[in-house]
């Protein structure tokens, strides 16, 4: 994404889980405050990407998730966010039946993709995850399919 012009933080989170740097946002947003922001993550960071996004969406212009979705303490459903919701087909390790329970939390116009032989796994580029599936893509498949939902989004927010 930076690549095509955009910039963009990841966050460093105490180690390595979303949930003990939960607002590491602000201080990016602060850094630039007449731009506009979206937010995200893969698996357990989406999930606390839209925690964020639910206690301060007036800072935001949506927010996207790879391979994760937004759990009731991150519901979005009454907010005027734009969403993307991105998964892989071979996913082994997302819940399909607790994704597709959370889309009771998203607003009705999210956008979903799913990339044909990604896994949950090539998300985070760091190789194999128990439980997950074989991919039928390469990583750098996955990421340029990823990189196109992303533009194709975020071409059409407000």
């Amino acid at each position: 994404m930076a690549e095509q012009g955009h910039r963009v933080y990841i966050a460093n989170m105490p180690i390595n889980l979303a949930i003990f740097g939960q607002n590491k946002a602000d201080s990016f947003i602060e850094e630039h405050p007449d731009e506009a922001f979206v937010i995200g993550g893969h698996s357990l960071g989406g999930s606390f990407a839209s925690r964020y996004a639910a206690e301060h969406n007036e800072k935001l212009e949506g927010v996207f998730f790879l391979a994760s979705y937004a759990d009731e303490g991150g519901s979005l459903k009454n907010t005027d966010l734009s969403i993307l919701q991105i998964t892989g087909s071979d996913d082994g390790v997302l819940n399909r039946e607790d994704w597709e329970n959370a889309k009771a939390n998203l607003p009705e116009d999210t956008t979903y993709v799913s990339i044909e032989g990604g896994n949950h796994g090539q998300f985070g580029s760091y190789g194999m995850q128990k439980g997950d599936n074989q991919p039928a893509i390469t990583e750098e498949k996955q990421l340029e399919e990823v990189v196109i939902a992303l533009e194709n989004w975020m071409g059409k927010l407000k």
